[in-house]
């Protein structure tokens, strides 16, 4: 398999298709860069080539125990970026690989960066503090962690079937095939990597991040978010970064990289040839 050791030992497993641009995926907890199927395949059939990883501790990279941390995770990026000699790239993140994509630009800056999206993503900050009234609770986290810790299969299901792909929701139609392709990417990994990486994707506070950032950055989150609320990500993180575009959309799921895929593929294609034209 393709993989790239970091400075501390950690393998980590990536995979890299095709040619032109690159565009570099970063996934979301607790899953792997399997879940960035549909991109992959939409991307790659347009021209770019496609990278995605598996983050340390998930998927087929290094269940290593420690490291789960934003500050680890934007650094295995880099290394993953340096390795590969990536210039002009396109860096897509989805919920905390949206916070390592925002981490890694305000980590190590955009000398390798063209643009960015971030989808339904983690930042500024999940967490409710005395500066982020509008965040969720800390229990609200903390029973997450004590529920993977109790039955970390059950609680995958769980999730999986439940609120990530918005199939609670009144006359939605869950998909089997996608609940338990979610189930099996969850189960890959490592159960330490994703117990500390709930603390890493919901007390990170990215601010500061994308404060510094100046390449264009499309912001895209769903106001029926039940993962990552709109309220307190989205709107707030294109207001700090200095040349974002937003896009919301009304009833879509947190996983709408997966159910609405030609939506946000076409969404998404648009805004990178958009960002093409201005800088052209």
């Amino acid at each position: 398999m393709p993989t790239i050791t970091t400075k501390d030992g950690t393998q980590i497993y990536y995979k890299d298709w095709g040619q032109g641009q690159p565009i570099v995926f970063s996934h979301g907890w607790p899953l792997s860069a399997d879940d960035w199927d549909a991109q992959l395949m939409f991307f790659l059939n347009h021209g770019y080539r496609v990278i995605a990883h598996d983050r340390r501790g998930h998927g087929r990279s290094s269940q290593t125990a420690d490291g789960h941390d934003m500050d680890h995770y934007a650094d295995d990026l880099a290394a993953l970026t340096a390795d590969l000699d990536l210039k002009d790239a396109i860096h897509v993140g989805h919920s905390t690989g949206g916070g390592e994509v925002v981490r890694y630009l305000g980590r190590h800056g955009e000398s390798r960066v063209e643009r960015a999206a971030i989808i339904s993503a983690v930042p500024p900050l999940m967490v409710k503090t005395p500066a982020n009234p509008l965040g969720q609770p800390k229990q609200v986290f903390d029973d997450f962690q004590a529920q993977l810790a109790a039955n970390r299969s059950q609680f995958y299901y769980d999730v999986a079937s439940g609120p990530f792909y918005g199939y609670n929701r009144p006359g939605a139609k869950p998909s089997e095939a996608v609940i338990w392709n979610w189930w099996r990417q969850g189960m890959m990994g490592g159960a330490k990597a994703h117990y500390d990486g709930i603390v890493a994707f919901s007390q990170t506070d990215f601010t500061e991040d994308l404060k510094k950032i100046n390449v264009p950055v499309l912001v895209m989150h769903s106001e029926d978010d039940q993962i990552v609320p709109y309220v307190a990500a989205g709107p707030l993180s294109a207001k700090l970064l200095r040349n974002s575009t937003f896009k919301s959309y009304k009833g879509f799921p947190h996983g709408m990289p997966t159910t609405e895929a030609e939506t946000i593929n076409a969404d998404l294609l648009a805004f990178l040839k958009k960002s093409k034209q201005v800088a052209a």
